[in-house]
């Protein structure tokens, strides 16, 4: 099923369908694609960010061992990019909570919503967040299904890959939405997979530790959280691809 453009109805009937993702992606998660000792949770809030899907890693038992643990190659996107050092932010303002209800938040899934970019403070606020994940150290995936506007220009990447490096960014014309995975330990790795509406979603890795991921099955999840909204909506958003 291809992404649609979503920019076709209002945000009420884009955020009926982004919790329907997000559960999907959770359940996904939860279903025996993650190793026994992490969990996913839909919608928690963490370090004053709004995540869609929180990977949790639970205390494993005395003397556990984590299945999966070898090295993997890195995933092949269209573009990668990577911070030459750690890095520390020029515009620091907070400290980030590492812990949610008691487990330790490795990971976590962004969907981003029109209400992201529909301001000045919400698009800074969203940023810096985003910046304060990868500064402590927590990977994240981000799927952004809407056009740059005046304030991303050339996409949610690069206004974030902004803030962390000097390099910059520059979206394809004719693949104006971005997923992008990122890989955090001494330096932040960016997986880049740009796309354009009418195209299918590719599976994108979302990163465990360094080194290690699962594979999100974008396009799956998203055609089961598309089939079931109302036809009213559907038949709409259809109608935009003809």
């Amino acid at each position: 099923m291809p992404m649609h453009d979503w920019k076709l109805v209002d945000a009420g009937i884009f955020h009926a369908f982004h919790h329907r993702w997000i559960s999907a992606l959770s359940d996904y998660l939860n279903a025996g694609s993650l190793p026994a000792d992490y969990y996913a949770l839909p919608k928690q809030v963490a370090a004053g960010f709004g995540p869609d899907v929180l990977t949790l890693q639970a205390p494993p038992p005395v003397a556990a061992t984590i299945a999966g643990t070898a090295t993997q190659p890195r995933p092949r996107t269209r573009f990668m990019a990577e911070t030459s050092a750690e890095f520390y932010r020029r515009k620091k303002s907070s400290v980030v909570v590492r812990h949610v209800s008691g487990d330790r938040m490795v990971a976590v899934v962004e969907i981003v919503s029109p209400g992201n970019k529909s301001t000045r403070d919400g698009f800074r606020a969203f940023v810096n967040k985003a910046c304060e994940l990868l500064e402590n150290r927590i990977h994240l995936l981000l799927i952004d299904p809407f056009p740059p506007t005046a304030r991303d220009p050339e996409g949610i990447h690069a206004a974030i890959w902004g803030e962390v490096t000097d390099q910059a960014f520059q979206l394809p014309a004719d693949k104006p939405l971005t997923l992008v995975a990122y890989e955090t330990e001494l330096v932040t790795r960016a997986y880049i997979e740009p796309i354009a509406i009418g195209d299918l979603l590719p599976d994108m890795p979302l990163y465990l530790e360094p080194d290690r991921y699962v594979s999100l099955p974008l396009e799956a999840t998203y055609a089961t959280a598309f089939a079931a909204m109302p036809l009213r909506w559907r038949q709409v958003l259809e109608v935009g691809l003809d």
